[in-house]
């Protein structure tokens, strides 16, 4: 089956992997993995939270190759470059990379995260998409000649805690969707214009307050509005 549409959303699906690749090349381009590595543990943990996505999308996208499975890839690579990434994580992740100190523990906590999903990314995507792949190598590794072909798939950090982690930022991307629909209504009634006009009160139940409770005022950062509370 082939239509106008079809190949419309093809090239939408394709452009939205494309142009998050390009996000993460461009935020890594002054990142020295042999200086500026930290162990994981230093991370933020939202940059935590991103490793166990990326780890997450790597065990199912490996299981779907040992199947033959190619939509399923393609569906994947989809949904986490627009959905986990863009409508989330570099999302969030901006205001840090771009105001934050260009050596400062905070930024250089988000460029060890975003090299470590671009290389795991690029070798998940070589064999349905080769040649963007190829484009995406040439620049980490800086040669010509090498190929992503001649590597194996990418070894993420260990992450500690990650069941936990995930439960945590689940609850707080719900929180997060909630507040977005809210300010959107307020933005089309024209109330408010950036989600930064806004301050928001999130009222929650004891067992989700306990477990954001450490998150204290970078629920902020989370929710991009100027000032956050949230109560049991």
């Amino acid at each position: 089956t082939i239509s106008d549409e079809i190949l419309k959303r093809v090239v939408e699906s394709y452009r939205r992997i494309r142009n998050t690749l390009r996000f993460l090349l461009a935020n890594t381009a002054d990142y020295d993995h042999a200086k500026h590595a930290l162990p994981v543990d230093q991370w933020l943990e939202i940059d935590r939270y991103a490793l166990a996505l990326t780890q997450k999308l790597q065990d199912e996208v490996r299981a779907d190759y040992e199947r033959y499975e190619f939509h399923l890839i393609a569906q994947r690579l989809q949904t986490f470059c627009s959905e986990d990434l863009g409508g989330f994580y570099l999302d969030i992740l901006k205001d840090r990379l771009y105001t934050a100190g260009a050596n400062s523990a905070a930024r250089r906590s988000a460029q060890n995260a975003l090299y470590h999903i671009t290389n795991s990314l690029v070798r998940l995507m070589a064999p349905i998409l080769s040649f963007t792949a190829e484009e995406v190598w040439e620049v980490l590794s800086g040669k010509e000649d090498d190929s992503v072909f001649a590597s194996e798939w990418y070894d993420l950090p260990i992450l500690e805690n990650r069941v936990e982690i995930f439960t945590r930022w689940q609850k707080l991307r719900e929180i997060r969707a909630t507040v977005q629909k809210f300010l959107e209504t307020l933005r089309m009634e024209g109330k408010i214009g950036s989600s930064l006009q806004a301050e928001v009160e999130v009222g929650v139940d004891g067992s989700t307050y306990d477990a954001l409770k450490d998150i204290g005022n970078e629920l902020r950062f989370i929710l991009v509005t100027s000032q956050t509370n949230f109560y049991p």
